[in-house]
């Protein structure tokens, strides 16, 4: 979710961008380029932790997400190709550029939506139906040590915006329960992404005085 959401606004931020204004065009090159790293991890992370017990419990759904895979990769090559060069564009071509750019972004939307629906309606199911829970928890816990603590809050802070409330309440009682002595802090940071009314509603939910989280910030 918190994926689609970074997706469609860049998207639309990219569409209206003044791309002639100083700096412009980098900016947006910048923000399709860091979007098909994250997006390459992600699927890095597929293949590490999820794939060899997806293959030995359901092949047909593992061989269609590597399928997908193929076709993201090359959706992800052309955008960072336009992205790159966009900077470097004399100032008559830049609008012409900056369409390009944005329907090479739109094929890595249109492409990506579809690996997450495969995804979603697929692979998951399959590894719910023919996994144990032993073995999903232990594909979630190898996850999970891999991320170093930054990432780990890089994580959630791209997460939690796209999140329903009862979810993203959750995810953050689960931060409270685990972060012993650092609560106030963790909490603080993980929820500096969210808007106003959002942050004001984790710490309604979970009965905690927002000023304490934020007077715990160095």
């Amino acid at each position: 979710m918190g994926q689609r959401a970074r997706l469609f606004a860049l998207a639309t931020d990219l569409g209206a961008a003044d791309i002639p204004s100083s700096g412009a065009a980098a900016e947006q090159a910048d923000r399709c380029l860091a979007m098909t790293q994250e997006l390459r991890e992600h699927a890095d992370h597929e293949d590490t932790f999820i794939h060899q017990l997806l293959r030995e419990r359901a092949p047909e759904a593992a061989d269609a997400l590597e399928a997908e895979h193929i076709r993201l990769d090359a959706a992800f090559t052309t955008l960072d190709e336009q992205a790159r060069s966009l900077p470097g564009t004399p100032a008559e071509d830049l609008p012409e550029a900056q369409h390009a750019l944005y329907l090479a972004l739109n094929e890595v939307i249109s492409a990506y939506l579809a690996h997450l629906h495969l995804e979603e309606t697929v692979a998951m199911p399959a590894l719910w139906q023919y996994a144990g829970d032993n073995e999903l928890g232990a594909v979630l816990t190898a996850f999970r040590a891999s991320r170093t603590p930054e990432e780990a809050l890089t994580d959630l802070r791209r997460m939690l915006p796209a999140l329903p409330p009862a979810v993203r309440t959750a995810i953050a009682r689960g931060i409270v329960e685990t972060a012993a002595g650092q609560e106030a802090d963790l909490l603080a940071a993980a929820t500096t992404t969210l808007s106003p009314s959002q942050r004001q509603r984790v710490y309604d939910d979970l009965g905690v005085p927002e000023t304490w989280a934020l007077q715990a910030q160095p």
